[in-house]
């Protein structure tokens, strides 16, 4: 078997996670983990028996060992050790969305075409089973043409505070209906969005400092005329009892119609010893949807689930060389220029051609 070297760049929750995966897949010979923060690059390094804890990404991305190279910094750090590791050769996971700005989307592109690169990007529900099924029908054709859908996510403030606390800018359209967004593009590779109309609402994080809505809805039309109704709140209840992502997804056709219900309604506990919310430290709840952590969960000692799957698929890719299902850059690109839309229409009220 083909023997490879991975670096992780970020020692976050999605970098431990990834780091994780890394040390348990068999073809890895050689883990390295950086982080800004030499404290949390240790405490990983020492977590997943790294071989090179560092605090210079560049000099890990740069490291003889290291073959391939995860990015999972906060979303605003992205731009630097993904350019650092197509300059230098290697593959690249990077978490979604793949920039902040389509500016430095484009720029990860331009590096990426001069060197003829491999970047994928983290959109991680591609991997969640109820959507590699839906991905499968699309493949066959069974709705026929589609006319319209609807894509929307819920989760607590809870969440939505932790995510903007560590970077105001990402707020719930522009890192969590990104990945619904990537998935109706998916769905429907052959069209493209050309208009944008959407509203938000604010109040909850208005009130804590942030520019984030409560509430977005938006309209995004397709190349075919189709309509996509998307939306998004992060504002429920700090003990709404999600762990993460509550989400429907609805595609009509004119030979048939496709419905994913995954908001995990159907698996529920109760306990008054409290249930910890994997993404937010010292955040608990008394009742709580199993399932629907946005990653996956941990069980007998191994992590399963849409992160998992994505991360495992990612490194065989690299042994193996068989094709899996993660985004292109040039598909982020259109996934964040798309979400960055919907802010500025809910923004301004105007209707924005893509």
């Amino acid at each position: 078997m083909k023997q490879i070297g991975i670096a992780v760049i970020g020692s976050g929750r999605i970098g431990t996670l990834r780091a994780e995966m890394a040390r348990r897949h068999p073809a890895v010979r050689f883990l390295g983990v950086a982080d800004i923060d030499l404290d949390r690059a240790q405490a990983l390094g020492s977590r997943v028996g790294a071989d090179l804890v560092s605090t210079d990404a560049d000099a890990l991305i740069a490291h003889p060992e290291v073959d391939a190279v995860f990015v999972s910094t906060p979303e605003f750090a992205h731009v630097a050790p993904v350019i650092a590791a197509l300059e230098a050769g290697k593959p690249v996971l990077v978490e979604k969305p793949i920039a902040m700005s389509v500016e430095d989307a484009d720029r990860i592109i331009a590096v990426l075409t001069e060197r003829s690169g491999d970047l994928r990007v983290g959109y991680s529900r591609r991997f969640k089973e109820c959507f590699l099924r839906s991905k499968e029908q699309m493949l066959h054709r069974r709705l026929g043409e589609v006319s319209g859908g609807l894509a929307r996510v819920y989760n607590s403030r809870a969440q939505a505070f932790s995510i903007l606390k560590r970077d105001p800018h990402a707020t719930p359209v522009v890192d969590v209906l990104t990945y619904y967004v990537d998935l109706m593009n998916w769905f429907l590779d052959d069209l493209r969005p050309v208009e944008v109309i959407a509203r938000g609402a604010k109040g909850i994080f208005r009130d804590a400092g942030f520019g984030a809505d409560d509430v977005t809805w938006a309209i995004v039309t397709m190349s075919n005329g189709a309509v996509i109704n998307y939306g998004v709140s992060y504002a429920l209840p700090m003990r709404y009892p999600t762990l993460g992502q509550s989400d429907r997804v609805e595609l009509l056709g004119r030979d048939g119609t496709m419905i994913v219900d995954d908001d995990h309604l159907d698996h529920l506990i109760y306990s008054d010893t409290g249930i910890p919310h994997a993404y937010v430290p010292d955040h608990s709840v008394n009742m709580a949807f199993l399932g629907s952590n946005t990653a996956g969960d941990w069980a007998l000692g191994e992590f399963w689930g849409p992160l998992a799957n994505e991360t495992r698929a990612w490194l065989d890719r690299l042994v193996t060389g068989r094709p899996a299902a993660h985004a292109t850059a040039q598909e982020a690109r259109i996934t964040l220029l798309t979400t960055l839309a919907m802010e500025q229409s809910a923004r301004t009220g105007q209707n924005i051609a893509l």
